[in-house]
């Protein structure tokens, strides 16, 4: 698994609680006697319809007429849906996303038309926003406060960022948001076709990937601000392979890289439903999907800039 967010969690992934049998148990399990399976008629417990000792006769089994039609008619009833249950659901997921994604494009909006960019805001929603977004991922139990106070801080960021951008190169943002969404929509096609599957290869090869590319952003950083690269994006410019900017082959990279994130998102999700996960587990799944795809964003913006910079 490589978003945090569900690796950390006791209920997505790997982690998941499990049966002895190897099978993700449902809200509430508890093994019973070592072998997770209730005693039968038979082995101390009376059967269906049959009098226990000591027991009063009376009725059918033991029940009296009235308790026999409440059993009727809770019987007829329709069987409980998963959020009658309080489990989560395919829309908890998508509600709670969008109500995450609605916060940081109002925050994004407030930062760019009513702030104009104030660099204060962006650069306190970037730092802010980063350490919330590590708190969210490590924490076991998920809070809507924080996960909302992240989407605020990230909307600050995101809005400063796409302010300076759009001034510099007209249109790049909306390119940006395009490139979002057609990323999005085409990881889901893939996931829900089958195209794509998540397995242990293919998460060891995001892991690895995840891992290289977070080192080689990190010395990229260290070589502009120390001024060991001159370039405007560092090494992204600096370095080209067969005329092309080491930064396109990079952008082309991650872009793909997350995209794959996304699809072990959707399939973490999945899991979760089918498990039975407990509903307020849907706020992690949206704080999830937003990390992801705010990442996704921020790469789009950096290698629409490289691609219309070297025009």
């Amino acid at each position: 698994m490589s978003n945090p967010v569900f690796e950390k969690s006791p209920y997505f992934g790997a982690n998941a609680q499990r049966t002895p049998n190897g099978y993700p148990t449902y809200p509430g399990y508890a093994p019973q006697g070592g072998t997770g399976y209730a005693p039968q008629p038979g082995q101390g417990q009376p059967g269906y319809g049959q009098q226990g000792y000591g027991q009063p006769a009376g009725g059918y089994g033991g029940y009296q007429p009235g308790q026999v039609e409440d059993l009727e008619r809770a019987y007829r009833q329709p069987a409980a849906a998963p959020a009658d249950t309080g489990r989560m659901t395919y829309d908890d997921v998508i509600v709670k996303t969008g109500l995450v994604l609605g916060v940081i494009i109002v925050a994004a909006a407030f930062n760019w038309l009513v702030m104009d960019a104030n660099m204060l805001l962006t650069f306190g929603g970037a730092i802010v926003g980063l350490v919330l977004g590590l708190v969210n991922a490590f924490k076991r139990e998920p809070s809507p406060t924080l996960i909302m106070a992240y989407a605020a801080a990230e909307g600050l960021f995101l809005g400063g960022i796409s302010a300076v951008f759009e001034a510099q190169w007209g249109g790049i943002v909306l390119q940006a948001v395009l490139g979002t969404t057609a990323t999005f929509v085409a990881a889901l096609f893939l996931f829900k076709s089958g195209t794509v599957r998540v397995t242990p290869k293919l998460t060891r090869f995001v892991l690895i990937a995840l891992v290289g590319y977070a080192l080689f952003s990190l010395v990229n950083v260290v070589l502009m601000f120390t001024g060991l690269s001159t370039d405007p994006w560092g090494l992204r410019t600096g370095v080209t392979l067969f005329g092309i900017p080491l930064g396109v082959l990079l952008g082309l990279f991650a872009v793909g890289l997350a995209a794959i994130c996304l699809i072990m998102d959707f399939d973490a999700i999945k899991r979760g439903v089918e498990a039975g996960v407990p509903g307020r587990f849907a706020w992690s799944a949206a704080f999830g999907l937003a990390v992801t795809l705010v990442w996704l964003y921020i790469e789009f913006l950096r290698l629409l800039a490289i691609l219309r910079g070297s025009d």
